[in-house]
């Protein structure tokens, strides 16, 4: 008798949560799984597209051809951070690759046709890349408008501004201030190469990781995107957060353009082209919903390394560049598949 008093509802040793674990399918338990940790899924993508492409041709899993995976990461995968704090309000960001494009023109041309020293030119335009960002978080608190809709009209503003502040001239390496250049020096380790810019991307994963997970910002952040109504119901001003967010993701893709200068060598009007669907792309396959309120910046920069270690394994198995596109669409999918699939697991 005293055994069953142990295992009946009500009794000293009855586990509820035990009870339900025994009553889940496996399933149900990868859907949990998978819900907790949604960085686990790209990860292991990640690991199974390098195993398929390092047996296909031997070359790919070199270290000089893993380090160039690695610095080809640097722009997207910085870019991708401030994707993925919008993301994860339930908002989309549609402008960040021409807001990184046209803050390196300014941090360019004003050091160089200005004559303003590198440091005060980087720190032009971080405030140029924030106040971007602020355009658009006001466009979205105050007046209303869908993330969508405001980013993409804002997409169309900033690459017009771009293309009349630029004149159409690329600012070349020899007219680059130092201070603009820098991320672009490399780092040997043994074979493998990197750059200041990984480093800098890296650190700045390392920090959004931890302000996300243990600061009340990130705490808001999550809230929001997961239920708005409840989060103003909570006491959380839902539009200052929604503001905080967009502007913080407006000096980020800034960091962004200081790394893209640093990895082409110049400042080009023209670049980044597909800087704006990549960084989501990136978001989405590293596993962050795009409903909001789930998903983790380390599953971000997991989605990064998997975008070019196709489009590097592509490339090396031959294969034409429109391959590329087609892979990461069907990443794209199965990754918006996956996350209805995983969100089943909270009903």
């Amino acid at each position: 008798m005293a055994t069953s008093a142990v295992t009946e509802p009500g009794g000293a040793g009855y586990d509820a949560a035990e009870e339900f674990l025994g009553r889940t399918s496996p399933t149900q338990r990868v859907q949990a799984v998978l819900h907790r940790y949604p960085w686990l899924s790209p990860l292991i993508v990640l690991v199974i597209a390098v195993v398929i492409f390092g047996l296909i041709n031997p070359n790919f899993a070199t270290p000089a051809n893993l380090g160039t995976i690695t610095q080809q990461t640097a722009v997207i995968g910085t870019l991708a951070i401030g994707q993925t704090i919008i993301i994860l309000t339930a908002g989309i960001d549609l402008s960040c690759g021409a807001i990184m494009v046209f803050t390196s023109m300014v941090m360019a041309k004003t050091a160089f046709e200005n004559g303003l020293p590198g440091w005060p030119a980087l720190l032009l335009g971080m405030v140029v890349g924030g106040l971007a960002g602020m355009a658009n978080g006001l466009l979205i608190t105050r007046v209303g408008l869908p993330p969508f809709i405001v980013t993409l009209g804002t997409f169309g503003i900033f690459t017009a501004l771009t293309l009349l502040y630029a004149t159409g001239r690329t600012v070349r390496n020899r007219e680059l201030v130092d201070e603009l250049k820098v991320l672009g020096n490399p780092i040997d380790i043994g074979g493998f190469r990197l750059t200041n810019g990984v480093l800098l991307m890296l650190a700045m994963y390392a920090v959004f990781a931890y302000v996300l997970r243990y600061t009340a910002w990130g705490s808001h952040v999550y809230a929001v995107g997961d239920d708005r109504d409840a989060a103003r119901l909570a006491g959380i001003r839902v539009n200052r957060v929604l503001l905080s967010v967009y502007v913080v993701a407006g000096v980020v893709y800034a960091f962004a353009a200081w790394t893209l200068i640093g990895r082409v060598g110049a400042a080009s009007p023209n670049s980044g082209i597909d800087a704006n669907l990549d960084s989501i792309t990136a978001v989405v396959v590293g596993g962050t919903s795009l409903f909001g309120g789930r998903g983790r910046v380390l599953g971000t920069l997991i989605g990064a390394l998997i975008v070019n270690v196709v489009a590097s394994g592509l490339t090396i198995a031959g294969l034409d560049v429109a391959y590329k596109r087609l892979a990461i669409g069907l990443l794209v999918i199965l990754a918006v598949t996956a996350d209805q699939w995983i969100r089943r697991a909270r009903a």
